[in-house]
């Protein structure tokens, strides 16, 4: 973990979880898969780019995803988002069919979401590391465990958010985290995953992204521009 960096407010919140045993066996595996030669994504400085991307304090919508794309190139720590130049996913093509169903923007040429990520939705996976071309392959190593206690922290937060949970997935995490029950103060949207096996099963037709803008505003929390520049920045190499 000494090779990536944190959002200082990040550290602020939930820094004591690198202090836990479970973050130590966490960074023991992710050294011993490495000493194997096995290429991991996205690149270590990038692990916590979700986190880096969106500070606590700024987060108005959360996005939460499974696990990093496992194709070379593609992962660079937001979810469901690929660099510049990178063929689109088959699931962010449906995010945006549907984006374009609800408010009428033009599907972008490319998939980075970093826009996104700018002005406050925090676009997490459940698992921040996965070996080259083995999807799920990090999975109960640690990460779920980090990433509860991140949106647990944004979920205690009263200022009204909206948690956008595509997939059982995503549902499942949500479903035991204080501050997401009945009573909670924020708009919590659930719909199947936008993947092509799930998204005629409802995700189409389920219109978030005029449903978080109108929750945002009538909270006096404004409202999120989603349409996406043409020509992205790309990622710090």
């Amino acid at each position: 973990m000494a090779e990536v960096q944190l959002h200082p407010d990040w550290l602020a919140r939930i820094g004591g979880e690198f202090e836990q045993p479970y973050m130590a066996q966490l960074k023991a595996f992710l050294a011993g898969e490495r000493a194997k030669g096995k290429a991991i994504y996205p690149r270590p400085r990038d692990w916590f780019a979700a986190l880096d991307a969106t500070p606590p304090q700024d987060v108005r919508v959360v996005i939460l995803g499974q696990d990093p794309y496992h194709g070379p190139g593609q992962a660079h720590g937001l979810c469901f988002s690929v660099q510049p130049g990178v063929r689109t996913p088959p699931s962010l093509v449906n995010i945006y069919k549907e984006m374009q169903a609800d408010l009428g923007i033009p599907r972008a040429s490319h998939g980075y979401l970093k826009h996104w990520a700018e002005q406050g939705v925090l676009l997490l996976n459940n698992c921040l590391t996965v070996e080259a071309g083995q999807a799920a392959s990090h999975q109960g190593k640690g990460w779920e465990r980090f990433t509860d206690a991140a949106v647990a922290t944004i979920a205690a937060d009263p200022a009204p958010k909206v948690f956008i949970l595509w997939g059982s997935h995503a549902q499942r995490k949500a479903a035991n985290v204080p501050g997401l029950g009945p009573e909670s103060p924020h708009l919590i949207l659930r719909a199947p995953h936008p993947s092509p096996l799930s998204a005629h099963n409802g995700f189409f037709g389920s219109k978030p992204f005029s449903q978080a803008n109108a929750f945002l505003d009538a909270h006096g929390r404004g409202t999120i521009d989603w349409q996406l520049p043409d020509n992205p920045a790309p990622a710090t190499a």
